[in-house]
């Protein structure tokens, strides 16, 4: 059985439903070296977004992705804890991802974001800037200035009166054919070829050893569950 102190406790997502997957779904992420950055039941529908741990590149493949779903979807089916019909949907936040939590402002320190507010601040109720400091109770964001007159300033906005919010993926100009960085950006392509070409041979065979004593730990658990109750 999985030893439930090796897993950290898990958040509130606000609803007893929520709360219920969170739980089940915590310790196969974790397991994975992956978290939950939100969960939501709404509609009849299970979203669950998965990510790597803050600090770490973002990013999770499609097989992590699907082995997520079907162990997700295992558990679901034997404690129950959802009522009536579903969907189940997982996935990552990807580029420009929603802001929902104190923690997903706390982790996206830096980047640029889009706010829409409740309550308007100096007659305007949309924002775009640099996530410049997060609490858990309010953020900092530097807004850049626009025109002529325009100044650069920094606005503090509760969490509370943020309505929606989300980061936004800045496109980096791309560099001149022929220029230096652009023969050193080649030149690491052809080197990150060259490694996928020759590990593409064992990579099937180690992905699937993986997802069997995965899924093998996790079903054990499953039944020495269902043994003791």
């Amino acid at each position: 059985m999985t030893d439930a102190s090796t897993h950290p406790a898990p958040r509130s997502f606000g609803s007893p439903v929520a709360d219920a997957v969170a739980a089940l779904v915590g310790p196969i992420v974790s397991d994975l070296e992956l978290e939950i950055y939100d969960l939501e039941f709404s509609g009849g529908v299970v979203r669950v977004e998965v990510d790597t741990p803050p600090g770490q590149e973002s990013g999770v493949s499609l097989d992590k992705i699907a082995l997520i779903t079907r162990l997700l979807g295992r558990e679901l089916d034997h404690n129950d804890p959802v009522p009536g019909r579903y969907t189940l949907e997982v996935s990552s936040p990807g580029l420009e991802r929603n802001l929902r939590r104190a923690e997903h402002y706390q982790r996206e320190v830096g980047k640029t974001v889009s706010l829409r507010l409740h309550t308007a601040i100096d007659g305007a109720r949309r924002f775009q800037g640099i996530l410049a400091a997060a609490t858990p109770q309010e953020i900092t964001v530097h807004i850049l200035p626009e025109g002529k007159r325009a100044e650069a300033r920094s606005i503090t906005i509760d969490i509370a009166n943020i309505d929606r919010a989300k980061t936004v993926f800045v496109w980096a100009a791309a560099p001149k054919p022929g220029s230096p960085e652009a023969r050193k950006a080649a030149e690491l392509e052809a080197q990150f070829a060259a490694l996928e070409a020759n590990g593409s041979d064992d990579s099937d065979e180690s992905d699937d050893e993986f997802e069997d004593d995965f899924e093998t730990k996790h079903s054990d658990t499953a039944n020495t569950e269902a043994t003791a109750s």
